[in-house]
């Protein structure tokens, strides 16, 4: 069972085309950069948030007490 298995896993493995060099390049690249942009957007809205929620405290101290 187990060779059936691995001759199956090497057939199946001569099927993949794999990416060429300058493929895998400009993908790892867009990758990276996506990465960035997501994360400094998520960084902003984190900030925006805090900013509101520090506002919102202070609003209310001041209401309150």
């Amino acid at each position: 069972m187990a060779k059936g298995f691995v001759k199956g896993v090497k057939s199946e493995l001569k099927k993949v085309v794999w990416p060429t060099k300058q493929q895998l390049i400009k993908s790892t690249t867009m990758v990276i950069f996506l990465i960035v942009v997501f994360s400094v957007v998520i960084l902003g809205l984190d900030m925006l948030l805090e900013l509101g929620d520090t506002h919102l405290w202070n609003f209310i101290q001041n209401k309150v007490g």
